[in-house]
């Protein structure tokens, strides 16, 4: 038996889960906003406990890389790591948009895909104005494009569609639905990332014995961290 704890909190999304042999046996998750400093450890330990399970009875602990929220991704990765270091078990790190584009291509009749050969995946993460983090995959789950920053206008895609269909979903897919209008574009309403969608990828990475480094690892941030100009001076009085 093979228990993993999945950390996802790389966008808004707060979310925890267990599984099984890469099958997932229960999940806590909030929507409400940046608030994973507050609630992720106490997810953590309350689907424990409500499983009956103690930290040592874990296999491993996976987190979500990133790319995502700077300060989420921060607090996801420190979590993790100190719940491996304290109970001597390995790190797995997974990608958001690959956990989301794994949980799509699985889940075709769900979401009302017909299958094609060239049928493509594209994940978006919010970065903010018109920009998303995203990347491609086919239906083997295979990248076809990498992980990069991309801001997206009438022109992307563009030459990818005129021979693919292409599904689109994420948080930062409806903001794109305007600039991407051509026939091929299908937008998926309502996915965002999940520690749901982390359980059979964390599995595989567990028997590939696809291990990060406890000490040294740090989040995919894709951008480097620009800290916003305070509205106010609050030195002035």
């Amino acid at each position: 038996m093979t228990r993993i704890l999945n950390l996802e909190s790389s966008t808004e999304v707060c979310s925890v889960s267990i599984a099984e042999n890469g099958q997932m046996i229960d999940y806590i998750e909030s929507h409400e906003g940046q608030n994973h400093a507050q609630k992720l450890s106490v997810f953590t330990d309350e689907l424990l406990r409500r499983n009956q399970l103690t930290y040592r009875q874990l296999n491993a602990i996976a987190v979500s890389k990133g790319p995502g929220s700077y300060t989420g991704l921060r607090i996801g990765v420190s979590l993790a790591k100190g719940l491996c270091y304290a109970n001597q078990i390995p790190l797995i790190a997974v990608s958001p948009l690959q956990s989301m584009s794994h949980h799509v291509s699985s889940n075709l009749k769900k979401y009302k895909l017909n299958k094609a050969d060239n049928l493509l995946f594209c994940p978006m993460i919010d970065a903010r104005r018109m920009e998303v983090y995203t990347a491609l995959y086919n239906q083997e789950h295979q990248p076809i494009e990498s992980v990069s920053a991309a801001i997206i206008d009438r022109e992307s895609f563009h030459n990818l569609l005129e021979k693919h269909p292409i599904a689109f979903f994420g948080n930062g897919s409806a903001k794109c639905q305007s600039a991407i209008d051509h026939p091929n574009a299908i937008f998926i309403d309502n996915i965002k990332t999940s520690a749901q969608f982390m359980c059979s990828l964390s599995q595989e990475a567990y028997e590939n014995n696809d291990f990060v480094d406890v000490a040294y690892f740090e989040p995919f941030y894709l951008k480097d961290f620009i800290a916003g100009k305070p509205k106010k001076n609050i030195l002035k009085q």
